[in-house]
């Protein structure tokens, strides 16, 4: 593939409150594609807040400048604020627009109204559908952490400092070194990238794996933990349909959540999985409030609005990452109390460990995405990731037009 190698790249500042510590384009990632592509520019925005500094950036040859007007290609992670984009320009970060999500329409509108080329990490895929990028792996990390952490904080049988507190995951992982966990049964739905990650943890604490019949038939004296994967998690509604995995992925909707059975005997819960709005959820706000319902703490690193776990009805932070959620009132309340089921919602989660996950993210950035980006024609790979062009919305995301368009 020839590469254009007369193009130069921006590293923005991330500009959405709260703020984010992490990049997409690490120095010494940065350094590799100059020596790579003689002709190469890549620029730097200063930020205060960014995990890396200007001068480590610098030591790679990376060039410093706020204004950025002279790239084509501006690399950022969260949304950029809509006062802060530049026209005409090809702009890579997450966009959470795919879903129409309403706080982000003004966002699609403007990428459209200043003719910018949008291509979101999200939808940036290999032709298996495998994500080519993404911080998944180290929101399965935090997110089961922090789980463990408020399980913790709520029982007092041990206690755990904040993945934020860690210098990076070698401090993270020692923490495990020093405690003991309680007999404990955990449940992880799903096993993707959010799911390994969260495994990943688990196994550093010194959790069991058993299977999910175990899990629900035996008693342990050790902290155990299954993992649920779709055939665990649904069942066809058609009784004398057999589970077949093409089946359900063209067709949730017509499926209902087997996960009850677990509620009713594990201690805390890892939702890792993807959700799709005609997926069933996995209990209804009915099921928390009954007496079956054994978990009292929850970590939804999905952290889908009322989604897969319906009691989410709003994301936490990372300075306070757990929300009270009482079952009877079905309203926000105090965590760590007689009567709420604590759950853990933040949707940074690799933020608190921002070197190690930008480190992973730009290494695939830089083996994966940058060589067909820099491509001197569009790349089946680009052209699958590209929401917005020249003012129009791009072939795979006509969808979105009542969403884009809307006035």
């Amino acid at each position: 593939m020839a590469i254009n190698q007369s193009i130069s790249i921006g590293i923005i500042h991330e500009g959405k409150v709260p703020v984010d510590h992490r990049v997409a384009l690490i120095p010494e990632h940065a350094g590799q594609l100059l020596k790579q592509y003689p002709g190469l520019r890549i620029f730097v925005q200063p930020s205060s807040v960014r995990s890396f500094s200007v001068e480590e950036y610098q030591a790679y040859g990376v060039e410093v400048s706020e204004d950025l007007s002279q790239c084509q290609i501006l690399l950022g992670v969260k949304e950029v604020p809509i006062n802060q984009l530049i026209p005409g320009k090809t702009y890579l970060f997450f966009s959470h627009t795919i879903k129409k999500q309403v706080h982000n329409q003004k966002l699609i509108q403007a990428l459209l109204e200043k003719q910018i080329t949008m291509i979101d990490y999200e939808t940036l895929t290999f032709e298996n559908g495998r994500r080519a990028v993404a911080f998944g792996h180290f929101a399965g990390i935090v997110g089961a952490h922090n789980g463990l952490l408020a399980y913790g904080k709520r029982t007092k049988q041990f206690s755990l400092k904040p993945a934020h507190q860690c210098e990076d995951y070698a401090e993270l992982r020692s923490l495990y070194a020093s405690i003991k966990l309680p007999p404990i049964k955990i449940v992880v739905t799903g096993s993707g990238r959010v799911g390994s990650g969260a495994i990943e943890l688990l196994n550093v604490a010194g959790v069991t794996m058993v299977t999910p019949k175990e899990l629900l038939k035996e008693h342990f004296k050790e902290a155990v933990y299954t993992v649920l994967r779709p055939k665990e998690l649904y069942k066809p509604l058609d009784e004398k349909r057999d589970w077949d995995a093409d089946y359900f992925y063209a067709n949730p909707q017509k499926h209902r959540s087997r996960f009850m059975k677990y509620a009713r005997v594990s201690d805390l819960m890892i939702n890792t999985i993807y959700w799709d709005v005609r997926t069933p959820r996995h209990f209804s706000l009915q099921d928390m409030a009954s007496p079956d319902f054994k978990m009292k703490t929850i970590a939804d690193i999905s952290c889908d609005i009322d989604g897969s776990v319906p009691a989410t009805m709003r994301s936490t932070t990372i300075a306070d990452p757990v929300m009270g959620y009482d079952p009877l009132s079905q309203k926000e309340t105090t965590p760590y109390t007689a009567q709420s089921i604590d759950i853990m919602a933040v949707d940074n989660l690799p933020c608190e460990l921002p070197r190690d996950a930008s480190h992973e993210f730009s290494h695939n950035l830089i083996s994966y995405v940058l060589p067909e980006l820099l491509s001197d024609k569009i790349t089946p790979m680009i052209e699958r990731a590209t929401i917005t062009q020249n003012g129009q919305l791009g072939k795979h995301y006509q969808y979105l037009e009542d969403y884009a368009f809307a006035r």
